[in-house]
């Protein structure tokens, strides 16, 4: 390997061409690397940072986040409406690990470490299925303010999530 390579802080990849901005690996920032020299624990310490928000991730994670919500939440329940019932706050229930998992899969395809915006899109769309669940909800069971308490739940599960498919994906850094 020649000095013009640049070995990525977050994954470890070595094949980093001089002139990148972005590991060609994982997708996380090399600029700072070639300004600043830093220690392994300073590089352990930035791994799992975020850079900043990414538009189009807030996008695709709101999509992700929708299409999961709509096909089980009120998808599953047209298809089997004698086995499935999610209104109130059964579906609020059903949401929070519907989110985690939402969070995770956007944690794994993400490039780099993307922890909001897949925090974003969860809210984006627990506004409008809290408000759809609390006005579908034909036996009250639950006071309404329980219903953005669970929808806030579901979005910290959602950051949950992202952290655990950043985790499988970046893997652990190579010390050496």
């Amino acid at each position: 390997m020649s000095k013009a390579n640049i070995i990525c802080p977050s994954c470890g990849f070595g094949n980093n061409p001089e002139t990148a901005i972005r590991c060609t690996s994982c997708g996380a920032s090399l600029e700072s690397l070639g300004k600043l020299e830093r220690s392994a624990e300073e590089l352990r310490a930035l791994r799992f940072q975020q850079e900043g928000i990414n538009g189009t991730w807030v996008g695709i994670a709101t999509a992700v986040q929708a299409v999961l919500t709509a096909a089980v939440i009120f998808g599953l329940p047209i298809v089997l409406p004698r086995l499935l019932d999610f209104e109130g706050g059964n579906g609020m229930l059903v949401c929070i690990p519907l989110w985690f998992v939402g969070g995770a899969l956007l944690g794994l395809i993400s490039p780099g470490r993307t922890f909001l915006e897949p925090a974003i899109g969860s809210f984006l769309v627990a506004v409008p299925t809290t408000y759809m669940l609390i006005n579908s909800q034909t036996v009250r069971i639950l006071p309404t303010f329980l219903y953005f308490v669970l929808a806030a739940i579901g979005v910290m599960f959602t950051i949950v999530g992202a952290y655990v498919g950043e985790r499988v994906q970046l893997k652990p850094a190579k010390t050496s």
